[in-house]
């Protein structure tokens, strides 16, 4: 498991520094395995998402060195009569050394292994041997068999599940049919438990994981509506596990489960706004990277492409959000106080007739806003405010004329 620990990362890596490869590991199966060890005494249904049999593991590297049928007819007849538990597979080293034999003896004529004798093994001469029978004849160990996991110590086990958990991170990055092997899987159900019960590097990963698949749900609608369906269990356990780490707002956690709620914004009904207050809360965080991203999550649930903007851009109101932003856009730093004025301008947006808004002098604010240069230089958030500030001027005027 320390080595398959260490692979796991390898493939983080490598995904994480050279995206292209993220298909390739998804062609050979590494969801699977990944998401096996994730599940691995995380959830009691662990069994279904065991490792890959290593038939197929074995058949499928003679499919890749050569296509001939008969070459995979005698693996599967072959494996069919072992009885034997091996590091390799369920084969007896005949078995195995007749399986490589007929491949090497499909690729070009190259000279076929010999089977080694204990002679052979205890040559210096004959090093490749002794490497084949390092590889192919170890004797049986409890490590090696899959019931051999459980007998590893529990720092093996949680550092398996850490790297397990990155190069799910990094291989759903930006991937839109990785996202869709994993979420079809049990692993959201498992990054949940994880979360919850995890250790550190466990919980980072996993929380790091969610942010990355949430940010291409958030995007893919497809994906959004299979995999964060609201009445799903599995999507259920995620909310609550990164509600409640927004509610402590005390962990490195923090930031990634802030933008995971984000990114699930437009999955939520109108009448779930449990999320809101927690968020509001954090835009008067001491951290400015934490009241930047309580922004920006807010306004993926304000903005106009959410079909539920209304009712969330009234919770955010409703949860003493006014006062927090006009904070923010007078006395926050550069980047906060963009992300606080552009939700701010969807709120005066969608309800301009807000008293909270009227108390707060947010339409004051806007016009402050408009004539600080470096707000208004992004042409989007400046047309954005102009329009804000419109409706909050008609609404007000009406409002002073009496006619609210």
């Amino acid at each position: 498991m320390k080595v398959q620990a260490v692979t796991a990362w390898a493939v983080s890596e490598l995904a994480a520094n050279y995206p292209k490869c993220q298909d390739l590991f998804a062609q050979h199966n590494i969801i699977r395995l990944l998401v096996s060890h994730l599940a691995f005494e995380t959830i009691q249904e662990h069994s279904n998402y065991a490792i890959a049999s290593n038939k197929a593991t074995l058949i499928h590297g003679v499919v890749m060195a050569n296509s001939n049928k008969a070459t995979v007819k005698v693996a599967v007849e072959e494996d069919h009569q072992s009885p034997i538990l091996h590091p390799m597979g369920n084969q007896t080293p005949n078995q195995m050394h007749n399986v490589v034999t007929n491949t090497m003896a499909m690729k070009g004529g190259a000279k076929s292994p010999q089977k080694p004798s204990n002679n052979h093994v205890r040559s210096n001469s004959q090093g490749n041997v002794k490497q084949f029978h390092h590889v192919y004849y170890q004797p049986q160990q409890s490590g090696a068999t899959l019931k051999g996991r459980e007998l590893e110590d529990p720092a093996t086990k949680f550092y398996m599940k850490a790297m397990a958990a990155r190069a799910l991170w990094h291989l759903a990055k930006e991937n839109s049919s990785i996202c869709r092997s994993i979420t079809e899987s049990r692993a959201l159900l498992c990054f949940a438990v994880l979360l919850e019960k995890g250790t550190d590097d466990v919980q980072f990963n996993s929380a790091m994981a969610l942010m990355e698949i949430t940010a291409v749900a958030a995007r893919d609608t497809e994906l959004r509506r299979s995999a964060f369906k609201p009445n799903s269990h599995a999507c259920k356990l995620v909310v609550d596990q990164l509600l409640k780490i927004i509610e402590k707002a005390d962990s490195e956690l923090l930031i990634p489960c802030i933008k995971a709620i984000g990114n699930l914004a437009r999955t939520f009904r109108s009448t779930e706004t449990r999320m809101i207050a927690p968020l509001v809360k954090l835009l008067d965080d001491r951290e400015a990277e934490v009241s930047k991203e309580a922004a920006i999550a807010l306004t993926k649930f304000a903005c106009t492409d959410n079909y539920l903007h209304l009712d969330h851009s009234k919770a955010i109101i409703s949860a003493g959000g006014a006062k927090h932003l006009i904070q923010l856009v007078y006395f926050g730093e550069q980047t906060v106080q963009l992300s606080a004025l552009v939700l701010l301008c969807y709120i005066a947006l969608h309800i301009p007739d807000s008293e909270e808004l009227a108390q707060a002098e947010a339409l004051t604010v806007l016009e402050w806003a408009s004539k600080q240069s470096y707000m208004t230089q992004d042409e989007t958030i400046d047309a954005l405010l102009q329009e804000a500030k419109s409706r909050l001027e008609l609404y007000q005027s009406r409002s002073s004329r009496g006619f609210h």
